[in-house]
């Protein structure tokens, strides 16, 4: 049984690490707010393609606008954590980790009623050690690892080959790592889940590497921000050139993109898809 799994990480455009050498925490208040507008798009597209999704809210902008993650679990959404601060894990310490995951769960479980399972690290920034807090606090799951060296960002943990090729794995008793998903080419492992990956690469390029992921082992995963559908977010200029290629590419492609995606592929939200694979 192949299954696609479609998950959105809600932060807004100036939280991303990209911008931070710009835009940096303190000013986050006075940044214009665009996550609202945006999530409702990608919940009236999801909604017309009747598709569900997980959703890994970031715990400032649910204390910003806890209205918006209401309506998101109203749909019939997944809820799950994105932590609260969109800090990166390894540069923190694992107690501020912890107080900080802590609080994301507990706000988001206010809001929706319900209990929050799923965890992301902002860019990807996962540890060996902070999979031991995210067990400890009551998580059942993680979806943070990019098994491949091609991003200066991405947090790093050991995985035979055999793991890395596997999609799911289960690292801990009940707790089980969604892998970012990869193609190999020539020895080496190229993200292709979604985000920038899919931004630059042709539609029907991306698409041959799902349904080659899907062949490979059963399962894919697909990841997006509210503010990649934004072409007319604004353009911050005082950044590295790669940075602002990272962030501003082909924004104004992704939303017809996703729209072809949701009719090419079936998706579920993680928590059922780990469901219908047995693992819950």
């Amino acid at each position: 049984m192949n299954i696609c799994l479609l998950s959105f990480d809600v932060e807004d455009w100036f939280q991303v690490e990209n911008l931070r050498e710009a835009i940096p925490r303190t000013s986050w208040n006075r940044q214009e707010l665009r996550v609202i507008e945006n999530t409702h798009r990608l919940l009236e597209i999801l909604e017309r393609n009747n598709t569900k999704a997980t959703f890994f809210v970031l715990g400032w902008i649910a204390d910003k606008v806890p209205k918006l993650i209401k309506e998101i679990h109203r749909a019939g959404h997944e809820i799950a954590s994105h932590g609260y601060e969109h800090e990166l894990i390894y540069k923190q310490t694992p107690k501020a980790f912890q107080e900080d995951i802590h609080r994301s769960k507990r706000l988001l479980e206010d809001l929706t009623g319900e209990v929050v399972l799923g965890y992301r690290a902002p860019s990807f920034s996962i540890t060996e050690t902070a999979i031991e807090v995210l067990v400890e606090e009551g998580f059942v799951y993680d979806s943070s690892l990019f098994p491949s060296a091609l991003h200066d960002r991405y947090g790093k943990m050991p995985l035979s080959s055999e793991q890395g090729s596997r999609g799911i794995i289960n690292l801990r008793p009940y707790f089980f790592e969604i892998l970012i998903p990869t193609l190999q080419f020539f020895g080496l492992r190229v993200p292709w889940a979604g985000g920038g990956y899919f931004r630059v690469l042709p539609y029907r390029v991306f698409r041959w590497g799902v349904r080659k992921i899907l062949s490979n082992q059963g399962n894919y995963l697909f990841y997006l921000h509210p503010w990649e559908i934004d072409p007319e977010q604004p353009r911050i200029q005082n950044i590295r050139l790669m940075y602002r290629f990272r962030h501003y590419v082909n924004l104004q492609t992704t939303e017809a993109k996703l729209k072809r995606l949701l009719t090419d592929f079936r998706f579920f939200p993680i928590q059922r898809g780990l469901k219908e694979l047995g693992y819950l």
